[in-house]
């Protein structure tokens, strides 16, 4: 039997961090999906990382997979994917899900508030 505690860490175990100054230079490049899991209240309320892909956590593995009817043709898996959400606990766990899935290049940014300190760029969600 697994515990919350021992999914966090084993995700973050598979999933190396990212630091909002190593995400802010890849903001914009074709080859990286920034990828906001939170609920879509809380991206309204905040905005987003610009140009990041928002899908709750709750549909990430249907729109990842390209078999699947939900499939979203942003998600890649030559893509690197940069996932985040209030605090970093559900992106961890995401991070993990598409590295089981085949996405080689998934990293954790952690909770957005980090990002807007660390002076990142916020669009309107």
């Amino acid at each position: 039997m697994k515990t919350v505690q021992t999914m966090l860490a084993e995700a973050e175990a598979a999933v190396p961090r990212i630091s909002p100054d190593e995400a802010k230079a890849l903001v914009g490049r074709a080859d990286v999906l920034f990828l906001d899991v939170r609920e879509p209240a809380e991206v309204a309320a905040s905005g987003k990382v610009p140009g990041a892909v928002a899908v709750p956590r709750g549909l990430v593995e249907f729109r990842a997979d390209p078999d699947s009817p939900m499939h979203v043709p942003d998600f890649d898996r030559s893509k690197t994917v940069v996932a985040y959400c209030a605090s970093g606990g559900r992106s961890a766990l995401v991070g993990k899900v598409l590295k089981d899935m085949g996405y080689a290049n998934v990293r954790n940014l952690g909770g957005f508030k980090g990002w807007v300190e660390a002076g990142g760029a916020v669009e309107k969600g």
